[in-house]
């Protein structure tokens, strides 16, 4: 049986006998333009429903109500660019499946959906879940504080390869752990709707819907409430440099090949970079009003809704439409581009309105330039030393290959520390994989990288080097456990083993530990977040020095194979004592000579 919602005309439907039929031109009532775009509740048992169309010519309601009929009853009234309805008599205990029909050829779900669902097998017709009853989660958090970004150690979080439930349930169940090594926020990888249920997320479809695979609206409120509770923040990754071809706003406008049509008010035709591998989906026009405005709306949903603390936004580079050729010194969009700079600017300016003291991250990776200018402005760019750490821990030192001065905000050339370095990201291969199959092994058998033994050992001396570096780190979920299963396991973005009873294996254990003792200096310690460092870490014998008053710190590593001497810049004289051992040196000169052996590393304390 068929319920059969009613349209705000009760003095029209009274007078209709069981045999009378609805009006050739029948129009729908007026709604308040003064309704967002989307979906609105606007009395017990009556939504509204706006969708923004420039340039269409009908737009039909269709769905569970009317049998997924075009009756004239349910055509949205045109206003403008926007078409218009109310929908009344809804049963506030149930939910509705519908779409729109524009211009009798597509059909849509609304773009500002916040439940999507998939009406066929194939996984290409999402159609929209409304309902009057709201999601009921009551927050138990009403305050939190994120508090100094500049001392952030965030978690990076492929939800689906975190836990066996492979969902944000699962991830809550292990807050606990993450709590206790220390991170002072995650960054979720991209948990809107995106196209399938299985991947990384960065190919969205929906942005105001929560991956329904991961769960539900209450449960993701849930998690990030319990975040909150645990001193943790939730960073959202969002993907607004493009999306993929479900994405209604896509399907409105584009043309019989699938490519996006002219008049497309949100998407560029094609995108700006000539290099394909800079291109994913369809291209975001940021230059256009409209997408700005959308933007805008995203940000402020989430941050509003599910209390989201700051986002992380993929690709910035893209964020703009100056052309970019496919060979040469900018194939991937690295010289400077005041117009991206000014949509960032804009973007983190709506943001910050909303909450002054959200967190704004870029995946800028442009040059230096670009970067400082926007970390100068407030916002924090993600730092890849990846490829250098690696060098580092498998040992192959020669030039410049190892060379971790980038670490630093200061080499950079930066007032602030907002450089969030990393060891791993989700990109990179992971440096424990690299270490056991391409790790130096020249004194085999006597000193071998590619042992499992060895390889920690190593990935503990890079880490303490890499967190006493002043400024807000990163961690890719497991590094600190050193998980070794290669990013092509199973394809790129292939399900990777859930591998937890590492920590039962003394040495993996004992790496997370280093990593929880680090973490907890990093935040907790003024000393390492001083302004007065210094850091010498091109060589295969690195150093980092920090002091604050009569406080000073020393971490001091051996990425060599072989035993090896460097001269430390302790700057003070007398007993040093080494945090991990509690064992002394005598330091008889501001700087010392230092012999550490392959792969040793130390923490000394004045």
């Amino acid at each position: 049986m068929k319920i059969f919602p009613l349209l705000l005309l009760a003095a029209l439907f009274a007078s209709c006998s069981k045999n009378s039929r609805i009006p050739d031109e029948y129009i729908p009532p007026p709604v308040d333009p003064a309704i967002r775009d989307g979906i609105t509740r606007i009395g017990e048992d009556t939504l509204a429903f706006v969708l923004f169309a420039p340039g269409k010519k009908s737009v039909y309601l269709v769905g569970e109500f009317n049998d997924w009929k075009t009756l004239p009853q349910y055509q949205l009234r045109g206003d403008g660019d926007r078409f218009r309805i109310k929908l009344g008599g809804l049963d506030r205990n149930r939910s509705y499946v519908c779409q729109y029909l524009i211009d009798d050829k597509e059909r849509v779900a609304d773009p500002y959906a916040s439940s999507v669902v998939e009406r066929n097998a194939n996984n290409n017709d999402p159609a929209m879940v409304v309902t009057l009853k709201p999601d009921g989660y009551q927050w138990k958090t009403n305050r939190f504080s994120a508090g100094n970004p500049e001392r952030l150690v965030v978690y990076e979080i492929l939800i689906r390869d975190f836990s066996a439930k492979r969902n944000i349930k699962g991830v809550q169940e292990r807050l606990p752990y993450l709590k206790s090594l220390g991170v002072t926020a995650v960054e979720l990888m991209p948990f809107n709707e995106f196209e399938g249920d299985d991947g990384w997320g960065y190919n969205p479809s929906f942005y105001f819907a929560p991956e329904r695979s991961y769960g539900t609206s209450s449960e993701f409120k849930e998690f990030i409430d319990e975040c909150h509770a645990a001193g943790i923040a939730v960073i959202m990754d969002l993907v607004l440099n493009h999306s993929y071809g479900q994405s209604p706003m896509v399907r409105m406008y584009r043309q019989a090949d699938g490519t996006v049509a002219p008049d497309n008010p949100w998407y560029n035709v094609k995108s700006n970079f000539a290099n394909p591998d800079a291109q994913w989906g369809y291209d975001f026009n940021h230059e256009s009003p409209y997408t700005r405005a959308f933007v805008d709306s995203v940000c402020a949903y989430w941050m509003k809704e599910y209390r989201i603390d700051g986002f992380r936004f993929d690709f910035t580079k893209g964020f703009s439409n100056t052309p970019h050729p496919a060979s040469g010194s900018d194939d991937w969009g690295s010289l400077y581009d005041a117009a991206r700079i000014a949509n960032l600017k804009r973007i983190c300016d709506g943001v910050k309105k909303r909450n002054p003291d959200a967190i704004v991250i870029a995946e800028h990776l442009a040059e230096n330039r670009e970067e400082k200018e926007l970390a100068d402005y407030g916002l924090f760019l993600w730092g890849n030393l990846n490829y250098n750490v690696n060098e580092a821990t498998m040992g192959w030192i020669d030039g410049d290959k190892s060379d971790f001065s980038s670490a630093s905000y200061r080499q950079r050339g930066w007032n602030s520390p907002r450089l969030i370095s990393y060891m791993e990201s989700h990109d990179e291969e992971r440096i424990m994989f690299k270490n056991k199959t391409w790790g130096n092994d020249s004194r085999k058998p006597d000193y071998n990288v590619q042992t499992l033994a060895t390889a920690l050992r190593r990935t503990e001396a890079a880490a303490v080097v890499f967190f006493s570096v002043p400024g807000p780190k990163m961690i890719w979920q497991f590094g600190e456990m050193g998980y070794d299963v290669s990013i092509d396991y199973g394809g790129r973005l292939g399900k990777k083993p859930i591998l937890w009873e590492y920590l039962d294996e003394p040495e993996r254990k004992a790496l997370r530990d280093v990593f929880a003792a680090m973490t907890d200096l990093h935040v907790n310690d003024p000393l390492f977040s001083t302004a007065s460092f210094a850091a010498d870490l091109k060589s295969g014998f690195k150093s980092v020095v920090l002091t604050d008053g009569n406080r000073a710190a020393a971490a001091i590593a051996n990425f060599d194979v072989n035993a090896r001497t460097g001269k430390v810049a302790f700057g003070k004289t007398g007993k040093w004592t080494e945090y991990f051992s509690g064992a002394e040196i005598t330091v008889g000169a501001p700087n010392e000579e230092v012999t550490l052996e392959a792969g040793e590393y130390r923490l000394y304390f004045k």
